[in-house]
This record gives structure tokens, C-alpha cells and sequence, in this order.
């Protein structure tokens, strides 16, 4: 057994301990901000009582108990840049979230944009020697795929069966127990780099914490973000995070692609500092209050006071128009959206049957963004908000929170991954053996 696929597996069993003694917490490790949320799982009968509200589609068996945000501190392009800091951040939110909630979390699931996600499609088939699917028979059939070359210093985050078919029968989601003489399935895999997740692991360690899941923040803004008709007939969710922006294309209700972006929110901060030479902060309430991608006629005369307390009288009292600032924004917010567009196109994205397009993330709040958006990526593109999940207070609920609520939903209805399968040693190709990461037998 490869080590990476008996952590996995290590994490699943953590995740279901976790849940049944009823506590667990989610960590949305970003660049711009760190939040958690703890959960408790005890079934919908014990909601109704206390707020009312009967249980929502894909939520019922949890509810949000403590919730807390702080801003993020080394962690640049999604990835953690600085271990001291990072910790101290997780360090703060967890512990506030705890408070708020009353009780003690030692387990987390966690979500990280970054480490350079690159999506595969694998396809399997095998002969069905009892005339019914069973678990073995899906164990068999992933164990069949042929894993390709992902690179030296890589792993695999996410394997997920996409599409079974049994015989000729096509699209099914599960087919255990259909009779047939052959089942075939459709495979998508995710390798990121490896660096970054021992970075992750080892900081989360370092807080006391145990690790029983992980999940990129792609994958768990589109679960949040996109409504059922929008994940089954073919969607893409972009995230536009701090420090980077998240791609993920849904079909069938599964993701089938994933990428990142390397730019985000935070640069279009840093090109309001250099461009109007003010300090971050500024350059950040500036983006927040006025900000915005579509200039009309009335922005040449609303004026924004720059006043400073630099000592250079000049300097200290300028204005500048919300037309000179959206004209330093607009460029970067159109080459990040670019970038996407390339990426969708690599993606094949324009043969899906529906080619939605949901924008949600911190930075997607930009007045205009959607009309701009939909004239470069040729969409229909709207703003999504993530899920409404119980207990949530109404100040995690903008789409900054995307990816946090996201792993709510895949902590509570995790989608089959190849680990949840007793696959056969003799099933692996040799060279993924190969390439089993040490790391993780030394620390977990």
C-alpha cells in the first residue's frame, strides 16, 4: 500500500471518529483571512426545536456551533509562507471559534487554495464475474485505471470515480448491486504539489490540531456555491480569493477539473498602493468603499480624500476621482479574468451541455464584476453565495465564505474517493509505489 493512501484512509476513519462523538471543526487556511467553524453533528430532529427551521437539502445532520475569522498572516498565493505566523493565525481562529461554541475541537478538515492543482481523466473496465456490482467490483475497477506520470514531487489530493457504466448503461452515479458483464468507470484525479500539503499538515500539527481530511478550496467553493441544476447539467465556480483564484468545473453533481490562478483580490490592492502611492490599508478601505470595474459619468466628480499625515502638505492633501480608481483596477480584474478563460478553454468547458458561469470569493464583490465578467468569459455569469447551512451567523454567510461552508458540506457528505475502497496491493502500478511520500508515515 502506498503511504499517501493509507493516510487518506487514516483521515477517513479520524473524520468518521470525529463525527460520531459528535465535534468537529473545518479550517479555511486562505490569504487573505483564516477561518473556522465547528460543527456538531446530532442528527435534524434536534434543530427543529430549537430554531424553527426544518432541515435543508444536504445539511441536515449538522449545525454550525462557533465560528471565528482572523486575518490570515504568511500565507501567500494560497500556500504558507511563513510557519510561525500562520500558526499563531490558526492558533487565534480556532480558539475563538472554540470559545464561541463551548467546547473542545481536536479534529479538523481543512482547505487550501495554491500548490498548483492539475486535473486528470483515468478510465478503468473490468469483467464482472458474478453478474452484479458489488464494493469489490468498484474496488477492482479503480485498481484497473492507469495511473499517468503526475510528476516527482506531487501527490494526489483528490480521486474520485466520476461515471460508472455496466454493460452499456451509462451515467450511473453508483451501480452496486446493477447485474451486468462488465463495468467500466470514469475517473478524476487531482495531484498538487507536495510541499505546500507538508507545509499544511505539519503547521496544523504544530497547533495541536489532527488532520482528519483535507480538500482544495476549488472543489469546496463549487459544492457551496453552485446549485444542484447548475453541478448536475455542467457549471464553473470561480473563486476569487485573496491571493489566488480558484477554477473548478462540475458535471453529473462531481468536479471533473480543477486549477488555480496565482492572482487575486490582494493585487488589485497592491495596484491601488503603488498607483496612488497610499499605504496598504489605505489602498485596501479604498478598494472596499469605492472600488468597482465599470466607470459611468457621475464617477468623475465623486471624489475620494487621500488625506495622509506624511509631514509633505502636497502630498497629505490629495483627492482623486472613483474614475482614476477603477481605471487602476479594471486592468487587473480583466487580465485575472483572462487567465480564467484560458484555463476554461484548455478545459474543453464550451462542449458541456450547460455552460453557466457563478463567481463568488471576497473579490467577486466588485461592483460591475459580473458585466464584465460575462463579456470576457462569453457566459451567462451570476454571483453566487455559498449555501445557507443552520447555525451559520449572518456574518460568515457573504461569499467570502465560500470554501469554509463548502467543507462543512464535504465533511458531512463526502463524495466516494478511490481510498474509501479496499483496493488490492497488486493493483497499484509499480511506479506509484514508487513515489509513496515517507512524510506522512514519519509524522501521522
Amino acid at each position: 500500500m502506498t503511504d499517501l493512501y493509507q493516510s487518506q484512509r487514516a483521515m477517513r476513519n479520524k473524520r468518521q471518529a470525529a463525527m460520531q462523538r459528535g465535534v468537529i471543526a473545518v479550517l479555511d487556511v486562505g490569504s487573505s483571512k483564516i477561518a473556522c467553524l465547528v460543527l456538531r453533528f446530532d442528527g435534524p430532529d434536534s434543530f427543529r426545536d430549537s430554531d424553527g427551521i426544518g432541515s435543508m437539502a444536504g445539511q441536515s445532520s449538522f449545525r454550525v456551533i462557533g465560528a471565528a475569522t482572523t486575518r490570515s498572516r504568511g500565507v501567500r498565493f494560497g500556500e504558507i509562507d511563513a510557519m510561525h505566523e500562520t500558526e499563531r493565525a490558526i492558533r487565534t481562529a480556532v480558539q475563538a471559534a472554540q470559545k464561541m461554541a463551548g467546547v473542545r475541537v481536536d479534529h479538523v478538515i481543512a482547505c487550501f487554495a495554491g500548490a498548483k492543482p492539475r486535473s486528470y481523466g483515468l478510465a478503468g473496465s473490468v469483467d464482472l464475474h458474478d453478474g452484479a456490482v458489488t464494493d469489490n467490483c468498484i474496488a477492482r475497477v479503480l485498481s484497473s485505471c492507469d495511473i499517468p506520470d503526475y510528476g516527482e514531487n506531487r501527490e494526489i489530493l483528490h480521486a474520485q470515480p466520476v461515471n460508472f457504466a455496466v454493460d452499456h448503461r451509462s451515467g450511473l452515479g453508483d451501480p452496486r448491486g446493477q447485474a451486468g458483464n462488465a463495468l467500466s468507470v470514469d475517473m478524476h484525479m487531482l495531484s498538487v504539489d507536495r510541499a505546500p500539503i507538508e507545509n499544511l499538515l505539519y503547521c496544523i500539527k504544530r497547533c495541536d490540531l489532527e488532520l482528519a481530511g483535507i480538500a482544495s478550496s476549488s472543489y469546496a467553493a463549487g459544492i457551496s456555491s453552485l446549485v444542484e441544476d447548475e453541478q448536475e447539467l455542467g457549471a464553473a465556480c470561480i473563486d476569487l480569493g485573496g491571493g489566488s483564484t480558484g477554477i473548478s468545473i462540475f458535471i453529473k453533481k462531481h468536479m471533473i477539473y480543477a486549477d488555480t490562478v496565482r492572482m487575486g483580490g490582494d493585487h488589485v490592492t497592491s495596484d491601488i498602493s503603488q498607483g496612488l502611492q497610499v499605504p496598504m490599508p489605505t489602498a485596501e478601505r479604498i478598494k472596499t468603499f469605492y472600488g468597482g470595474v465599470q466607470a459611468t459619468g457621475m464617477d468623475d466628480r465623486d471624489m475620494i480624500d487621500l488625506s495622509s499625515d506624511t509631514g509633505d502638505w502636497e502630498h497629505d492633501r490629495r483627492t482623486v476621482s472613483r474614475a482614476e480608481v477603477i481605471g487602476v483596477m479594471r486592468p487587473r480584474m480583466e487580465e485575472i479574468l483572462e487567465e480564467v478563460r484560458v484555463r476554461l478553454d484548455a478545459a474543453g468547458f464550451e462542449h458541456l451541455p450547460s455552460q453557466r458561469i457563478v463567481l463568488t470569493g471576497g473579490a467577486s464583490q466588485l461592483p460591475g464584476l459580473d458585466g464584465l465578467a460575462s463579456r470576457i468569459l462569453g457566459q451567462q455569469v451570476r454571483l453566487g453565495r455559498p449555501l445557507r447551512v443552520q447555525g451559520l451567523p449572518q456574518s460568515v454567510t457573504g461569499p467570502g465564505f465560500a470554501s469554509a461552508v463548502g467543507t462543512c458540506l464535504f465533511a458531512a457528505h463526502p463524495q466516494d474517493e478511490w481510498w474509501d475502497f479496499d483496493i488490492p496491493v497488486e493493483g497499484y502500478p509499480a511506479r506509484s509505489l514508487k513515489r509513496a511520500v515517507k512524510w506522512f508515515k514519519d509524522n501521522w
